[in-house]
């Protein structure tokens, strides 16, 4: 992966269109109930970045927010509901979810709240019971 890629991205109707720049800060696959439940899925695949490397390009007024608590400002486009990315000002960092950079070279380096995983996966990255310690979890790691 480039320090200096720039990759795009967009909603499902394309109506909001941005860019990623450079390296993620980590990539991975969260199990906790928040994103299984925004995802509406049984994992979500996550890539952080620091929030000066994404840039919306198009669309900045279809994008709404929803905030369930201060960790986690969640971003989706008005136009058709497609959720672009989280805002996570705590750590600094932005979740922007995988499934909607294109063409991206995504390479998941963990599993965080695998404790609460509703889809197993044995792939060999390490599985945590919640968060790193860096990031103000038990760092605790979980069986696969």
């Amino acid at each position: 992966m480039n320090d200096t890629a720039t990759y795009q991205g967009s909603c499902f109707c394309g109506a909001v269109q941005f860019t990623v720049n450079g390296k993620p800060e980590g990539m991975g696959y969260c199990h906790c109930a928040s994103c299984r439940r925004w995802s509406a899925g049984p994992v979500n695949a996550f890539t952080l970045w620091k929030p000066d490397a994404l840039r919306i390009i198009r669309g900045a007024e279809h994008i709404a927010t929803y905030n369930n608590t201060e960790h986690s400002y969640r971003k989706w486009c008005t136009n058709c509901g497609g959720h672009l990315f989280t805002e996570h000002p705590h750590w600094g960092l932005t979740d922007v979810y995988a499934a909607v950079i294109d063409d991206f070279p995504y390479e998941p380096g963990l599993h965080v709240h695998y404790m609460e995983s509703k889809l197993p996966m044995k792939d060999g990255l390490p599985k945590m019971q919640d968060l790193p310690k860096e990031m103000g979890g038990s760092g605790l790691s979980a069986a696969e």
